[in-house]
């Protein structure tokens, strides 16, 4: 019997097109390698915030399996890898990718279209993962296709979804383009063919590089304005009324999640290695990366204006990565953490989203309810402002949201 859809990595970018797929009538099989993300699918449990348990429901009851095997691609007419891409000593780990594309290898069967959407440095899909898939034996572009579409997932996004938010794809060779753009013009509303392989690649890259320059920029801003007795939140309200030649973007503690701080590394990484410059790129890591131990320096500060450093008070208001979701990948309350900690700062955590903190094997205990210093790290809207800043002495506020005489804006 045929199958649809066979999905690799049912994370943040794989489970929603999983669910996307499931809900425009395709027949869709799941593989992870974690058997308790696939216990949890098939007994109707989603890991994912974006994405309640009753999505999950729905999928299963039209058909929708998960598992660990990946022999379902023998079945698929189009599989689509979605595994993590990290970094390993800053350079790019392209191990998930290596893993699945062997593993799809085995089973694959001439006519399918694979698709690549993990993130990674231009080349990566004719370069690294075409050796792979061609270990079995078949030829890309001429026994099966092959394509890359960047994914463009935003956890938290209430206004763009995968369906509204267009697609980029790019084949290696025409037919291989036409065929992955047929596939998702099923699933969106606008799909975007690139020139090729490298220009999809590359167009990701860029997206994320183009936000982490411009974060840089607005962190280096709130530095250099507090440091003149300048309100950095009014520059901005100022600049952003400009109706062109101008995006407003907001300074914060840091850059989190997957994209910023990982995707424009492999960028660089790719530059290096073929003697090319990002210097730009480089530059802006360097003053995101920065970030934690500024707010930290701040809050020291802060601290000695009403008493000792050592052994006061503080309480990280939402330690999550983004406002409004459960995601703590690379999040910047752990670079704050742990430079408060150097300073003998007992510190603590008020973050609805977020069971349990732990950085570097020890506990961030839960707020007890006061503290010499309220750190606001994210704008949660479920979190209850008003009350921090009444329970603090001091409050830093690093998103330009609280309100009161003892609040300090960074």
């Amino acid at each position: 019997m045929g199958l649809d859809l066979v999905v690799f990595g049912l994370g943040y970018v794989g489970l929603p097109l999983a669910r996307r797929a499931c809900a425009a009538g395709l027949s869709v099989t799941g593989v992870d390698v974690s058997r308790d993300v696939v216990a949890g699918l098939r007994a109707g449990r989603s890991h994912i915030g974006d994405i309640p348990d009753r999505d999950i429901a729905a999928m299963l009851d039209v058909g929708f399996t998960a598992t660990v095997n990946p022999a379902p691609v023998g079945a698929a007419d189009t599989v689509v890898i979605c595994v993590p891409t990290g970094l390993v000593d800053g350079e790019p780990d392209l191990g998930a990718v290596l893993s699945a594309a062997s593993a799809v290898a085995r089973h694959l069967r001439p006519g399918t279209l694979v698709v690549l959407e993990s993130t990674s440095y231009p080349g990566t899909t004719e370069e690294v993962l075409a050796p792979v898939l061609e270990s079995g034996g078949l030829v890309a572009g001429a026994d099966f296709h092959l394509a890359f579409s960047p994914e463009r997932i935003d956890p938290g996004n209430a206004e763009f979804s995968f369906e509204n938010t267009p697609k980029v794809v790019g084949g290696l060779t025409p037919v291989c383009a036409k065929r992955c753009a047929a596939f998702y013009e099923d699933l969106v509303d606008t799909v975007v063919v690139a020139a090729g392989l490298r220009e999809a690649e590359t167009a990701k890259l860029l997206e994320n590089s183009y936000r982490l320059v411009n974060i840089a920029l607005v962190d280096e801003l709130a530095v250099f304005c507090a440091g003149m007795d300048v309100d950095v939140w009014d520059v901005l309200r100022c600049a952003a009324t400009k109706p062109f030649g101008f995006q407003p973007f907001t300074p914060g503690p840091g850059v989190g999640g997957h994209c910023i701080p990982v995707d424009p590394q492999y960028l660089a990484s790719r530059a290096r290695s073929a003697g090319l410059p990002a210097t730009l790129i480089s530059t802006a890591l360097a003053v995101t990366a920065g970030m934690p131990g500024y707010v930290a320096r701040r809050a020291r500060d802060l601290l000695a204006r009403v008493g000792p450093v050592p052994g006061a008070r503080v309480v990280l208001v939402g330690v999550t990565y983004k406002a409004d979701v459960a995601d703590m990948r690379q999040s910047p309350a752990v670079g704050v953490v742990r430079h408060l900690r150097a300073m003998g700062v007992q510190v603590s955590y008020h973050d609805p989203y977020v069971d349990e903190f732990t950085v570097d094997g020890v506990r961030v205990p839960s707020w007890s309810g006061d503290a010499d210093l309220a750190v606001v790290l994210q704008d949660h809207r479920r979190v209850d402002l008003g009350a921090v800043v009444r329970a603090a002495r001091v409050v830093l506020d690093t998103r330009g949201v609280a309100v009161g005489d003892h609040v300090v804006r960074l």
